[in-house]
This record gives C-alpha cells, sequence and structure tokens, in this order.
C-alpha cells in the first residue's frame, strides 16, 4: 500500500467504495420495475413495442460505458481517484433526475448515455481499492465490493417495485437522492489515494476498449473458454432486457411483484456466488461445475419460455444456485492458462467481452420479445428471448467442451 494512504484513511476509504458501489447497485435496480410503464407512458405504445424501446435504452448504456470505462480508468492514473470517482456519483445523479422529469422518449436515451458515463465509474473505485489496500488484503476488500454488487441487486428492485406502486417516476427521484447523498459524503471523507509522483500523462491511444481483447490472442488456449463466457453472457442479457416486460405481459405482474422476483434473484445469486462456490467448485472441480452449470441455465432458459403459470417463474429462479457457478469456474480454467503477469490483461478481455454482449443482446432480445409477442407475429410467443438464450447456452457448453478438450492437449502457459 502507498505511504501516501494512512491505514485508517485506507479502511474508511474502502467502507465509502463500498457504499459508492452498494448505492450504484441499488440506484440501478430500482429502475428496472418501473421502465416499462415510462416508456408506455412517454410512447403510448403497448409492453410489445415498448420493450423494443427499452432494448436500445440497454444499448444505449452500454455503449457509452464500453468506451468511457478505459477513458475514466486513464484518466483516474493523470488527475487521481478521487476526482474521477466524485464525477461519475454526480452524473449518476444527474441521470436520475433527467428520466424522472423526462417528457420524450429522446430524454430518456439521455438519461442512460449519462448512466453509461458514470457506471464506467467502477473501473477508478477498483484502482482506489488496489491503492489503499495491501497486497495481502486486496483480494478480501475486492470480495466486499462483489458483496456490494449482490446486496445492491436484492435492496433496488425490491424498493423499485414497491415506490412504483406511488408512481412510476418515484424511483427515479429516490435513485437520484442516493446518489447525490453519496456524492455530498465522498466529498468531505473520501481522500485521494494515489501520489502526485505516482500519476502518469494520459494518453489516448492505452484507453482503447478493444485493445486488451486484441492482446489476449497471445493465449490461444483460453480464447475458446473466452468464447464460451461471451455466448454465456449474450443469452443471460434476456434476463434484465425482457423479464420485466415479459412477465407483465403473460403473468400480469405488477411493479411490485417484478421488483420482488428480481430481488429473489439477487438472493439466491448471493447465496450461489457466496457459499456454494466455495463449497461445490473445489469438490466438483472447475470442468464439471461448468458443465452442470451451463446445463442448468439451459433448461431454465428453455422453461422460462415454455412456463405457464407466475409462479414457476419464481420456482425456476432457484435454477440459478448452479448456473451462477459457470463464470468462476471457467474465469479459473482460464487462469491456469495465463501466467502471473498476464492476469490483468486476462479480466480486461473478460470485461470487454461482458461489455460487448450487453451492446449486442439488450436490442436482440427484445426485438425477439416484441415481435413474437405482437398482435399481428405470425407465431404468438412471449417467450422467444428465453428461447434463443437457451440455445445460446447450448452453443456455449459446445464450445467449452470443444476448448477444454483441446487444452487438456496442450501445456500450460
Amino acid at each position: 500500500m502507498s505511504g501516501a494512504v494512512p491505514r485508517p484513511a485506507g479502511k474508511s476509504a474502502v467502507i465509502f467504495i463500498f457504499i459508492t458501489v452498494l448505492v450504484d447497485t441499488i440506484g440501478f435496480g430500482i429502475i428496472i420495475p418501473v421502465v416499462p410503464a415510462l416508456i408506455m407512458e412517454l410512447t403510448g405504445e403497448g409492453l410489445s413495442r415498448a420493450a423494443l424501446y427499452g432494448g436500445w435504452l440497454w444499448f444505449a448504456y452500454a455503449l457509452v460505458q464500453f468506451f468511457a470505462a478505459p477513458v475514466l480508468g486513464n484518466l483516474s492514473d493523470r488527475v487521481g481517484r478521487r476526482p474521477v470517482i466524485l464525477f461519475a456519483l454526480a452524473a449518476l445523479g444527474i441521470d436520475y433526475m433527467v428520466m424522472g422529469f423526462s417528457r420524450t422518449l429522446t430524454w430518456l436515451f439521455v438519461g442512460r448515455a449519462i448512466a453509461g458515463l458514470a457506471g464506467a465509474s467502477f473501473t477508478p473505485a477498483y484502482a482506489y481499492l488496489a491503492d489503499v489496500s495491501a497486497p495481502e488484503k486486496r483480494a478480501q476488500n475486492f470480495g466486499l465490493v462483489g458483496a456490494a454488487f449482490g446486496m445492491g441487486f436484492i435492496i433496488g428492485p425490491a424498493i423499485g417495485g414497491l415506490l412504483g406502486e406511488l408512481g412510476h417516476r418515484v424511483p427515479f427521484f429516490f435513485a437520484a437522492g442516493l446518489a447525490l447523498v453519496n456524492l455530498t459524503f465522498g466529498f468531505f471523507v473520501l481522500p485521494e489515494s494515489l501520489p502526485r509522483e505516482s500519476r502518469r500523462p494520459f494518453e489516448i491511444r492505452r484507453a482503447n476498449p478493444v485493445g486488451t481483447l486484441v492482446q489476449i490472442r497471445k493465449y490461444p488456449a483460453v480464447l475458446g473458454i473466452l468464447g464460451a463466457i461471451f455466448l454465456w453472457q449474450l443469452a443471460h442479457q434476456s434476463f434484465p432486457s425482457t423479464w420485466s416486460y415479459y412477465t407483465m405481459l403473460k403473468f400480469g405482474w405488477s411493479e411490485a411483484i417484478v421488483g420482488a422476483s428480481l430481488a429473489t434473484v439477487g438472493v439466491v445469486m448471493a447465496i450461489s456466488q457466496g457459499l456454494l462456490t466455495r463449497v461445490l467448485v473445489p469438490k466438483l472441480h472447475e470442468r464439471r461445475a461448468a458443465v452442470i452449470g451451463l446445463a442448468t441455465g439451459a433448461v431454465a432458459y428453455l422453461s422460462y419460455a415454455l412456463a405457464t403459470r407466475g409462479w414457476m417463474m419464481f420456482a425456476l429462479l432457484g435454477a440459478w444456485l448452479m448456473a451462477a457457478l459457470v463464470y468462476p469456474s471457467m474465469n479459473a480454467l482460464m487462469s491456469q492458462q495465463v501466467p502471473a503477469n498476464a492476469q490483468g490483461e486476462l479480466q480486461g478481455a473478460v470485461t470487454g467481452l461482458y461489455s460487448l454482449a450487453a451492446i449486442i443482446g439488450p436490442p436482440v432480445m427484445t426485438q425477439l420479445f416484441g415481435y413474437f409477442s405482437d398482435a399481428g407475429a405470425p407465431v404468438h410467443f412471449p417467450g422467444a428471448a428465453f428461447l434463443f438464450a437457451a440455445v445460446l447456452v447450448v452453443c456455449a457448453l459446445g464450445v467449452f467442451l470443444r476448448a477444454i478438450s483441446a487444452r487438456a492437449h496442450a501445456p500450460a502457459a
């Protein structure tokens, strides 16, 4: 840890970063249950058409985040972590205010673009943790931030669903208040973590979101697993982008029930990643855990598409106890094939693929839902996006098994 940051300041800073990620995730989850109603109000369209607009809103968010994350990360190396983090928090508060006051669909897109910029704050936030954490504490502190993600996704949708009963703009203003309170808190308590002598000039050529994806070609043993991860994440985009529209249309769910279902997802994921991963992966080993997780995920997506009662959707969420093992298992397998001085490069490639999936997936999934749920569709099948997700996961399983087979005959890096 840098001597410029004393241990007490480091501890308080870790707590602040935890709160920042928690508040950001709560704010993100709060608005999910009410976005469909707001789009329908602004466009006068039904759920099928609203889902199409919703997909492009997700696209705008992910696209801006994809390009903004490396820029903010490199900028924080030049001016310090504190100003970049505070800027992102301010942008987040502005985003929710813009969306809450929006009177046209255009302003929703403006708000989502601002949110993508603010969502890139996770890059300097993790850099801040690395600055203030001793080497032996970094994994523990990163795990704490991971827990904040899970907690935020439990709390946020539940609050959003309840506040949505008071009006579908109320959750946006509540989320804006959370972000601005956190900004004020950080302004007074967050010290700078990067000493001036450790800073470097900003170079736009290094702030390149594609660079790490290109560099990972040096390690061909991991390319197949990366392909499987990309297909898995692309399938997962069916969940946040169409879940609200699908359950409201097919089962008549209210915003409160949608929020409760998403909170249930958060609980299941927290149990799986916080407990089962530590217990099951060592016993099953990474390859078997990933295969079981992929197979379970394919069955879950297919079952969502074919479900006939709302309670089935809740029951099927339990499948994520096993499906959530996919990412940590695959990540561990890849890390075994990459030398120690390229682990960061590997994680950069994984993050880049996740961002690409978040750019491509929502428009595709919402287009499928919108087309097959429309009254004029040749076949009325609102679950088309989940069926497509199941096909993607089956493909991911095939790619993964092929990659593992090739890896077994290749020397370790």
